[in-house]
């Protein structure tokens, strides 16, 4: 049996006949509740559809494309609502976004992913446990299992971390949902706008704040391996701002960053530092609860896969469940695009006969949805087939701007499902609630003690 429901037929012959100002509410409406029917049209009929506001590429390669050059196809819609523009992921194939993303690939070790993935069990667990069998899912579970690892693992401690929440939540409600082809009012768009910058406030009063705390931890810790008497006083104001007996500092990722003497000539300062902090923050949270709640809704509806996860949680060997959680995010990904805006002129898909020509400051979407579905890449892509080949997929990303913490995020997020799969008599009370957004906000979830 398909997994795809059979397409509506006539989606372009809507759109054609629609007038201008109509074109684009269409193709928004059908994304965001047709999209598998609505994106299989296009891949057979019209591979890039080219709407008034944007222009939408739907196959594999073309999508590889697209990606593969981001200094045509740009990040400049992140440049204003990332830290100012300045933060890597907001550069295009630059010196700074080279330098920095290379700095924090090596912070963050692969060779941590098994004691990462540790982490996650037990803070999923604890907090399974705590619930006593019922649990508004996304922010007693999705949202809390990242930022306590955030905590923990990327050592961003000292914050209240419904506080930290809310700091990520709307910095990616900003960056990612308040664009051109996002359909909301004015009104709604400068209220995302303001919280953003109310958030980023007390972000950066909060980063300020530890950064000196930790480097002081520091200087006090490297003092006491010397045996430098003159400093002890320094070392018991940082017990204190550290709120730990001992004073020793535990590893984490802050912890290695402060602890790293860059060269000048590196340009990493301190500064540069809080900045990309700060992005461990904003980046882990509201990413891993969309993907963790949404593929757990999808297994729920689906009894048959329910079935097989529930019985491949219960094994030590993760690779068989995680194989299903990926499966499963294909079809019901965090956002079926990746938005890029063109710098130049350039033809997409040039020698096909859907070549098409963007000009300067136009608007591409990179349908990553539709390209999982696309036979170019995946065998029979309208069956859930778990096991597929990884490289494939779109779910950090694709290319230069590919996740900085995508191997962090491939044992969280299915680690976290597997948590919820192990509980008997799992069941949902409601289906995600957006609030009229992207991001869930919340879930009604219990199961038998």
């Amino acid at each position: 049996m398909s997994a795809v429901p059979t397409p509506r037929p006539n989606y372009l012959d809507q759109f054609d006949a629609a007038a201008p100002a109509d074109k684009f509410p269409l193709v928004r409406r059908w994304i965001d509740t047709e999209p598998l029917q609505f994106f299989k049209e296009l891949r057979e009929k019209r591979p890039i559809l080219v709407t008034p506001v944007c222009t939408l590429v739907a196959l594999f390669d073309d999508c590889i494309e697209v990606l593969n050059m981001p200094r045509i196809f740009t990040a400049a819609l992140y440049l204003p609502k990332m830290a100012g523009g300045i933060y890597f992921m907001a550069h295009d194939d630059d010196a700074l976004h080279t330098r920095e993303k290379s700095i924090m690939q090596a912070m963050l070790n692969r060779d941590d992913l098994p004691q990462v993935r540790a982490m996650v069990a037990k803070i999923a667990k604890d907090l399974l446990d705590a619930a006593g069998g019922h649990m508004d899912a996304i922010n007693d579970y999705c949202r809390m299992v990242p930022v306590t690892l955030v905590q923990s693992y990327f050592g961003l401690t000292g914050a209240d971390r419904k506080d930290m929440i809310h700091w990520s939540y709307c910095n990616q409600a900003n960056t990612f949902y308040n664009q051109p082809f996002d359909l909301i009012s004015d009104e709604k768009r400068k209220a995302i706008q303001a919280a953003q910058d109310e958030a980023t406030k007390h972000l950066e009063k909060y980063l300020t704040e530890l950064i000196l705390t930790r480097w002081l931890a520091v200087k006090a810790e490297k003092a006491e391996h010397f045996l430098l008497a003159p400093w002890y006083g320094l070392r018991l104001l940082v017990r204190k701002l550290m709120g730990k007996g001992d004073g020793k500092l535990e590893d984490n990722i802050v912890t290695r960053m402060v602890r790293t003497a860059y060269p000048g000539a590196v340009d990493f300062d301190i500064k540069r530092l809080g900045v990309n902090a700060g992005g461990l923050l904003i980046g882990a949270i509201e990413t891993t609860s969309q993907a963790v709640s949404q593929v757990v809704q999808y297994l729920l509806d689906n009894p048959q896969w329910l079935a097989k996860a529930q019985s491949a949680a219960q094994s030590s060997n993760t690779a068989d469940f995680d194989g299903i959680v990926w499966e499963a995010l294909r079809f019901v990904p965090i956002s079926p695009y990746i938005f890029r805006k063109t710098a130049s002129e350039y033809t997409i898909a040039k020698g096909t006969d859907h070549a098409t020509t963007v000009q300067p400051g136009s608007y591409v979407l990179a349908v990553t949805q539709s390209a999982m579905f696309d036979t170019k890449a995946f065998e029979d892509p309208d069956q859930f087939i778990p096991g597929r080949n990884w490289y494939h997929y779109f779910h950090f990303g694709f290319g230069s701007h590919e996740c900085l913490g995508r191997y962090v995020g491939m044992v969280m997020i299915p680690e976290m499902v597997r948590q919820i799969m192990q509980r008997p008599g799992l069941k949902a009370n409601s289906r995600i609630d957006y609030q009229g957004g992207h991001l869930p906000e919340k879930y009604d979830l219990s199961w038998s003690k």
